[in-house]
């Protein structure tokens, strides 16, 4: 991809809001160069692909944006995994797949976690408050570290080892949707790496001594067995439990990030919720809509398909923007403003159907016990001055870059 490529990609991933406007007001479908894909943008539209998954495929579903030099994709050839997953799978395998990790999500489950989440962050706040009168910067201190200790909990990470699952995960992404320059890369791939080889010994421990956590789940559904895994199963699993893992915290980071940035920059729907704890979980619900962090995933046609009245020959790729589906003026009021007393949205920003999210209830959890907390704790929270909040350049995981904040 050429650099002026590039630069028009950015753009449109900092804010593709615009881009999105017109092609619901536009008949029939857009075709995006920069995605290399038709843009699915209205909220009907979203809907019907998602229930027509016979017909749109999940194959694609993490195509990466950019492709990793030779050097890079050697150093992915030290590590595991690059095997189907719940995101990329479609019909009996997809259900095969999805079922334990569902499992493991149960209501029960994700209860159960919330009072260590709840000790996490009053933990992770406490560090922030130490830094009276200071700029804090929530995404690496805050947004990036609670996610991950919760997903880390309910895996069966050692605590010790969840920062190297997390930056694994982060970089991963970086990887696969930023241009990086060639060692950075190598760099990057490296400690991809370093978090898959850290997953393989987890799941191989549970192989050997499984105990009540989410790994120990995955295992027996999915290499069932009493034996040592095969290669092949230790490429499987890694695959199944990184794509939790990064779904898992990296949908959750983003979410926090923007949530209060979105709220701190409405001040008086801020000091409203202070006011009035029992608006968070519609809060909580707005900022999802308003501001999606999964903006879309990739599908790509099985057949022939015709779609508000566009022709999709077989094999066409298409981007299905939730993001702009929970901005349909056809579907909800005032849908550009950001009202945290919206009721009864049902959104999409958790997807729909059989892919839908099956962390969605954890993410809430987590995003009203943050919100529940820095209301209480620190009602003067506000943005710092400068530098300015800016978006990053995905589609993927939509967050700041950085977010720094500051209260009086």
């Amino acid at each position: 991809m050429e650099r002026h490529e590039h630069d028009r990609l950015d753009a449109l991933m900092r804010d593709p809001y615009p881009l999105y406007a017109r092609a619901r007001t536009t008949e029939g479908l857009v075709f995006v160069p920069e995605l290399d894909a038709w843009l699915i943008a209205r909220d009907a539209d979203v809907r019907e692909v998602l229930r027509r998954q016979d017909e749109f495929s999940s194959a694609n579903a993490l195509r990466p944006d950019v492709l990793p030099t030779p050097a890079a994709l050697a150093e992915f050839g030290k590590g595991f995994g690059g095997r189907p997953v719940v995101v990329t799978s479609d019909g009996s395998a997809h259900q095969r797949l999805r079922a334990p990790v569902v499992q493991g999500l149960s209501p029960a489950r994700v209860a159960g976690i919330v009072p260590y989440a709840t000790e996490q962050a009053e933990l992770l706040i406490d560090e922030l408050i130490q830094q009276d009168g200071a700029t804090v910067e929530l995404m690496r201190t805050y947004a990036t570290k609670l996610p991950g200790r919760v997903i880390g909990r309910l895996i069966g990470l050692d605590p010790a080892d969840v920062p190297v699952a997390v930056h694994g995960g982060l970089r991963a992404e970086e990887l696969l949707f930023r241009p990086l320059d060639p060692d950075e890369q190598i760099a990057a791939a490296r400690d991809v790496v370093a978090m898959q080889q850290l997953l393989d010994g987890h799941l191989r421990d549970r192989r050997a001594h499984p105990r009540d956590d989410l790994a120990s789940g995955l295992l027996e559904a999915l290499a069932p067995g009493s034996g040592d895994l095969t290669l092949e199963e230790r490429h499987a699993m890694v695959a199944h439990l990184q794509n939790f893992l990064l779904a898992g915290h990296l949908t959750t980071t983003a979410l926090t990030g923007t949530t209060l940035l979105h709220l701190l920059s409405h001040r008086e729907q801020w000091e409203r919720l202070c006011a009035e704890p029992e608006l968070i979980p519609q809060a909580v619900e707005e900022a999802a809509r308003y501001d999606t962090a999964l903006q879309g995933f990739r599908r790509i046609t099985t057949r022939a398909v015709t779609l508000a009245g566009t022709e999709l020959p077989p094999g066409t790729s298409v981007f299905v923007a939730y993001g702009s589906a929970n901005r349909d003026a056809l579907r909800y009021d005032r849908p550009d403003v950001f009202d945290i007393t919206r009721r009864g949205s049902r959104h999409l920003a958790f997807g729909h159907g059989v892919h839908g999210c099956p962390g969605a209830q954890l993410a809430r959890e987590q995003l009203r016990i943050t919100v529940g907390l820095f209301t209480r704790r620190l009602p003067g929270l506000r943005l710092a001055d400068e530098p300015p909040a800016e978006f990053r350049p995905t589609l993927i995981h939509r967050a700041p870059t950085a977010l720094h904040l500051t209260w009086t």
